[in-house]
């Protein structure tokens, strides 16, 4: 079983809270006692605001004493030592140990400068000249003169900013430009954004040099930041140097779902059946949220376009195919701390940014103290050295007499000669990090090395936060290979029991009033108008669509009349062509032609509700688990201590 977005979506929605108490029991299940700390633990992590507390409360203790039962059943049955789900945690440790591995007080600064920066973003020009160590340093003069002079005429009040980049190419032909378009904090290198936003509109940079190139960056102009946005897409995948050919079908794939959505289908289940982005197709097609720079310009710049939530665009092509979003929501970036998921956020990403680099070294200095570091000073550098360049030498670690001597110590671990010149073998075989360090630079390397890798073994020692994390994901994990043993995969794969309860709930499985139509959606009312002429002439709805070179899409289905484009009051007759429906979202019309329409409760047949009954087939299985595990391991709530809950 692989690291499914189905598996992270029931990790996320159950991980409980595991922290170890010694408060009062809340309840029992069998001979497993769950503490009311754990529990308040758990629904003050998970509780969403709520108008009754009382109710609430009682209504999580429901689902928090089946999650326990449900896990334990789980520990029990020893799933949490399938090779597979102790891959998933060791997987899940490498994620998220990083983010501890920092110092909180740099990391403050750094999170305080991101927010400030990120209350605008930049129209960044960008302007180069490559450089050569072999050129003669007569010829570098020129170029900084060069540069400097284009400075002076990118400061002039008459430039206009959709002119600067032409004009550069005219008259500095030699100098390299590219239009950056906005950017806001973490979307460019660190040093170069701190030149960025230490300009006003309109200002140039000072001359910034790299090993290739000597650079100057304009603030054209500023915005408020475009803020943050949650979207939905649904992604039709095209191969790589897709050529003209191939384009065409999946061109017109992406335009009939287009279509679809544009006639009231449901974006979320649409992306679950058709889109090709394996990230988030099970989730509806929801993305993790974004803000400017973090896509390519021309999708971002569509998106950006979406007038408010539920709008959605036309397919926007990039070099990973057609998409299709779906606005859901979109934030103003917080002016403060107050928004602790936004912090959380922002944190990892400086995390992997260069700019964490001065937090490291104060962090490196604590946890030295929290590890318990100590050098042994009966032995010299000098020493270590010696034995250091024979190694590097011979390429070998021989018997040498430091090699069984404690170097350095933590708390439970002692530091070796042999490790330190094992370290000094393979760094200087790495031809990829190594960058001719001194022995005492690579020694100063060595102790980072081991210090941050013990700390980093021993983390739930240091941090009762992250061993809470880790015990949360192993649960969840376990939580859904049981729930996969027991109840999806159970359901999916029943044939027998899916045909027999649908024969069961036959009743429940009906139309509501519904119609065969013919969909048109239109590139404006223009095409529209066309359309419901030629429909009217008798010409086939599918050649009408061909010949429209793109401008219009058709598709046929039943729907049930909710479902479709209809002005309120409008009576439904056989042969209706509704009128022409402007979309907001995108200025398309559409409209549908009704061929056929079926009355109120008409029984679906079961390859039609399939979906509907394997929902209702898997709830129906998890309850009858549910029973029996309530029956092996029954349940006792502590009335006393749920009613202090209540006060």
């Amino acid at each position: 079983m692989g690291f499914t977005m189905k598996k992270i979506y029931v990790i996320i929605l159950c991980c409980f809270g595991t922290a170890p108490s010694f408060s009062q029991t809340l309840f029992t299940y069998g001979n497993y006692a769950v503490s009311k700390d754990d529990f308040l633990k758990a629904y003050n992590k998970n509780k969403m605001p709520v108008v009754n507390t009382d109710s609430s409360l009682k209504e999580y203790l429901d689902l928090y004493s089946k999650f326990k039962l449900k896990v334990k059943t789980a520990e029990l049955q020893r799933l949490d030592t399938l090779q597979e789900l102790q891959n998933d945690l060791q997987n899940f440790r490498s994620q998220v140990e990083e983010s501890y591995m920092n110092d909180e007080k740099g990391l403050n600064t750094l999170i305080d400068e991101a927010i400030n920066r990120g209350q605008k973003d930049i129209h960044v020009q960008h302007f180069y000249i490559p450089l050569d160590a072999s050129m003669k340093a007569t010829d570098t003069l020129n170029i900084y003169k060069m540069m400097k002079e284009l400075a002076a005429e990118l400061t002039k009040p008459t430039i206009k900013i959709s002119e600067t980049i032409s004009l550069v190419n005219t008259k500095y032909p030699s100098v390299k430009s590219k239009d950056l378009g906005y950017i806001t904090a973490l979307t460019l290198p660190y040093d170069i954004e701190n030149l960025v936003y230490g300009l006003k509109p309109g200002e140039v940079s000072r001359l910034f040099r790299t090993k290739s190139a000597l650079h100057i960056f304009k603030n054209a102009e500023e915005r408020r930041t475009a803020g943050k946005w949650k979207v939905a897409q649904i992604l039709i995948a095209i191969p790589p140097d897709a050529t003209a050919d191939q384009l065409k079908p999946i061109q017109k794939k992406a335009d009939s779902i287009y279509l679809l959505l544009s006639n009231g289908a449901d974006f979320k289940e649409l992306a679950k059946e058709v889109s090709e982005d394996k990230l988030t197709y099970m989730n509806g097609g929801e993305m993790p949220e974004f803000g400017t720079g973090k896509f390519d310009v021309d999708f971002e710049s569509k998106v950006f376009e979406l007038k408010k939530d539920g709008d959605i665009t036309r397919p926007i092509l990039t070099e990973y195919g057609y998409h299709i979003v779906n606005r859901l929501n979109r934030q103003a970036i917080p002016a403060d701390k107050s928004d602790e998921a936004f912090v959380a956020s922002l944190k990892q990403q400086i995390l992997k940014d260069s700019r964490i680099n001065t937090a490291k070294a104060i962090f490196l200095k604590d946890i030295k103290i929290k590890t318990g570091f100590k050098r042994n000073n009966t032995i010299r550098d000098s020493e270590l050295f010696k034995y250091a360049d024979s190694v590097s030498a011979n390429a070998i670690v021989g018997k040498y007499p430091i090699n069984s001597k404690t170097i350095f110590s933590f708390t439970k671990l002692n530091v070796k000669g042999a490790d330190w010149l094992n370290f000094v073998k393979d760094y200087k075989l790495n031809k990829d990090v190594y960058k001719g360090e001194n022995n005492k630079e690579l020694l100063e390397k060595y102790i980072e090395t081991a210090t941050h890798e013990y700390y980093r073994k021993h983390l739930e020692e240091y941090s009762n936060e992250f061993k809470y994390q880790m015990q949360e994901f192993k649960e969840g994990n376990m939580l859904f290979e049981i729930m996969e043993r027991n109840v999806w995969s159970k359901a999916a794969n029943d044939s027998i029991g899916l045909k027999k309860y649908y024969n069961d709930h036959r009743p429940g499985y009906l139309w509501a009033e519904s119609a065969t139509v013919l969909l048109f959606n239109c590139s404006d009312d223009k095409m529209a108008t066309m359309a419901i002429a030629d429909l009217k002439k008798g010409k086939d709805w599918k050649l009408i669509a061909e010949e429209s070179d793109g401008t219009i899409q058709s598709d046929s289905g039943r729907y049930e009349l909710a479902q479709i484009p209809i002005p309120e009051g409008l009576a439904v007759t056989e042969g209706l062509i509704t009128p022409p429906l402007s979309n907001s979202g995108d200025n398309t019309t559409s409209f549908a032609k009704v061929i056929k329409i079926f009355p109120a409760q008409q029984q679906r047949s079961f390859e039609e509700a399939r979906g509907l009954v394997i929902n209702e087939y898997q709830a129906y299985l998890e309850e009858k688990w549910m029973e029996d595990l309530k029956k092996k391991y029954p349940i006792k709530v502590n009335e006393a201590v749920f009613q202090s809950l209540l006060k």
